[in-house]
């Protein structure tokens, strides 16, 4: 009778145990949710690129839990890129002088509800990266300030041209005092990756919650199965296209010649 008793008293002890700690996580998860100031989401988390893709727009969406503003810094997947400067020598263009940057996002893009300078101050600007001339991009060898300077702006003004980097800031629009939103433009030739769509809340000019959303760029369909038989098969995939090349050509001269 003793042992059925210390087994009764055991099997109680193991369920308030367990109920005391299924109770202190609740309360855990509860604290957590309650805490947060910031919730953000996106209206979808993959953009499929197919041979008809021609660019696209992403809703982002979220609420705070009171006053403030709200920074979105969206940045593609970081890649080395080359910048190289053309010098006129001998009436010939060539180019002179070439800058390797590393970790490169391959798209930027930032969207406030106003302008910055009215609510934030340049050390946050500068730690969390907001606004191209925060944007960190070192090159692989020391420059000189002002040649630092110049192959920034290059690489830039050319990322610009593509429409991959903002120009100016997009706009966050609030609805009501906690709800807002932000339309995401991706162009047609933005490059496939790993995303990150980063919301800020700011006050007093400080980053008071953040929240990092990731999303997916990825070819799909026929044009996924050329990308990877390139990538993975280059010599076939070059003499494919100079014979497919060849063929196009001679195909155009028959049917002219017999116009």
């Amino acid at each position: 009778m003793s042992a059925v008793r210390r087994g009764a008293g055991r099997l109680w002890s193991v369920r308030i145990a367990g109920g005391l700690v299924g109770l202190l996580a609740g309360v855990f998860l509860a604290a957590t949710v309650w805490a947060q100031q910031l919730v953000a989401d996106l209206s979808s988390h993959l953009i499929a690129i197919t041979t008809g893709f021609t660019g696209t727009e992403v809703v982002l969406f979220g609420t705070t839990d009171g006053a403030g503003d709200v920074a979105i810094v969206v940045t593609g997947p970081r890649t080395p890129v080359t910048v190289r400067r053309k010098e006129r020598i001998a009436g010939i263009w060539i180019n002179a002088r070439s800058v390797r940057f590393e970790q490169v996002p391959g798209y930027y893009m930032v969207a406030t509800n106003r302008p910055l300078d009215q609510f934030v101050g340049r050390p946050v600007l500068e730690r969390h990266q907001i606004g191209l001339p925060n944007l960190q991009l070192g090159p692989r060898e020391q420059l000189a300030p002002d040649q630092l300077a110049l192959f920034r702006s290059a690489l830039i003004r050319n990322k610009q041209r593509a429409g991959l980097y903002g120009i100016t800031l997009g706009q966050v629009a609030f609805l009501g005092e906690r709800l807002f939103r932000t339309n995401i433009y991706f162009p047609a030739n933005v490059p496939t990756g790993l995303y990150n769509v980063e919301a800020l809340l700011i006050r007093d000019g400080e980053v008071v919650s953040a929240q990092t959303t990731p999303l997916v760029v990825s070819k799909v369909g026929f044009s996924a199965e050329i990308y990877d038989f390139a990538r993975n098969q280059p010599m076939i995939y070059g003499v494919a296209a100079v014979i497919g090349a060849i063929a196009a050509g001679w195909l155009a001269g028959a049917i002219f010649r017999r116009v």
